[in-house]
């Protein structure tokens, strides 16, 4: 598993590479990467998993997070995520 964090003080996203990994691991991750950032932090999430789709937007939904991009491309999802909360 590839992580490459990158810092805020340039307002490049943080992205993290969760491909390979099954449900519920890629939304248990995404949770535990969002907690080191504040407010409207962006991360950006690849996963591979077929039910990723719904649970990162379910994830969003119910923790108050903005999903705010997602796209399918070769044979991977891309999830652009906005922290949420105060």
């Amino acid at each position: 598993m590839k992580q490459t964090p990158r810092t805020s003080a340039d307002d490049t996203p943080d992205l993290r590479d969760y491909r390979g990994l099954k449900c519920p691991l890629p939304v248990l991750k995404a949770r535990r990467a969002l907690s080191e950032h504040g407010s409207g932090a962006e991360l950006v999430i690849l996963a591979d998993d077929p039910a990723s789709p719904l649970d990162m937007a379910h994830f969003c939904d119910t923790e108050g997070h903005q999903l705010a991009g997602t796209e399918e491309q070769d044979g991977y999802f891309r999830f652009v995520l906005i922290k949420g909360g105060a």
